[in-house]
Formats: structure tokens, C-alpha cells, sequence
């Protein structure tokens, strides 16, 4: 039975690769940064984060309780501006549409490998904790979803 937070992504990442032509647009009025600043972050962040779960050893799994992703995951909302990216995923100052559709093909051949991994990989959030495969999927869909959000406000013009 297909897993649907993947086949969620899959969708997503689709939207991802039709905003790249677009990813030098700009409107300032929404956002300090370019299309492409917000595609090179989310496909950062999704294909780290995916390559970190894969690499996980899963004895080593520990649940823990997490206010913060309890009410977060609870509302499916991320909310702007609130949170300060980790170093490792903030785009370069100038971003390639090379390096975006690189990036792409990464995160599409990261999440063709999803079904294989156990359910006990996890990946540890710096805001939400220690987040099993399926908590992971739900983050990732959940920032995609806020970066392609803010995408669409960026080129609604």
C-alpha cells in the first residue's frame, strides 16, 4: 500500500520543479528573498533531512514528548518569520538553476528510496525533537507546503 505522506511529497516536489523557471522572481512586499532562495532552502532541507533518516541507525530510536511539534504538527501550520534556519540549509547568495534542478533530481531520488526505510530511522529537529519516519514525512510536508506557499505569494503579483 503506497505510503500517502510520500505520495504528498512526490506532489510537492512536482510543484518544486514547475516554480524553476521562475526562480529569479522577486516581490518584496512578501518576502526579502527570491523564488529561488526559497527553493534551494526547501530542497536543503528535504534532502538533508531525507539523507539523515536513511543513515539513522533505528536501535538507536528513543519517542519523546515535543511541545512545540505536538501544537505546530496539531495546527499543520508553520508560521513566517518565526524560526532562524540552521546554517547547513541557507541557499548561497547566488543561487543556479543548474544547482536547483541538481538539487531536484537529488530530493526525487531520495524519496523513491522512502518506502525502504524503517519506521524506527529518525531524524533530530532542532525545534521539534526526535521525529520518527512518519513524524519526519509529516515535517517535511509541512515546510515544503510553507515554502511553496509563500512561493505562490511571491509570483501572485
Amino acid at each position: 500500500m503506497p505510503n500517502p505522506n510520500i505520495e504528498k511529497l512526490q506532489l510537492q516536489l512536482s510543484e518544486i520543479e514547475s516554480f524553476i523557471p521562475k526562480f529569479e522572481t522577486t516581490n518584496f512586499k512578501v518576502s526579502k528573498v527570491s523564488v529561488g532562495w526559497q527553493l534551494d532552502h526547501a530542497l536543503k532541507v528535504l534532502n538533508g533531512v531525507m539523507k539523515t533518516l536513511m543513515n539513522s541507525n533505528p536501535d538507536n530510536y528513543n519517542s519523546d514528548f515535543n511541545f512545540s511539534r505536538m501544537v505546530l504538527f496539531g495546527l499543520n501550520y508553520i508560521p513566517r518569520g518565526k524560526a532562524k534556519s540552521p546554517k547547513i540549509v541557507l541557499p548561497p547568495e547566488i543561487i543556479l538553476k543548474e544547482s536547483l534542478v541538481a538539487q531536484f533530481n537529488d530530493a526525487k531520488d531520495y524519496l523513491e528510496k522512502m518506502d525502504a526505510v524503517n519506521d524506527r530511522q529518525y531524524f533530530k529537529h532542532f525545534v521539534f525533537g526526535t521525529l520518527s519516519k512518519k513524524q519526519t514525512l509529516r515535517f517535511l510536508i509541512l515546510h515544503t507546503h510553507h515554502h511553496l506557499k509563500i512561493i505562490k505569494d511571491i509570483l501572485k503579483q
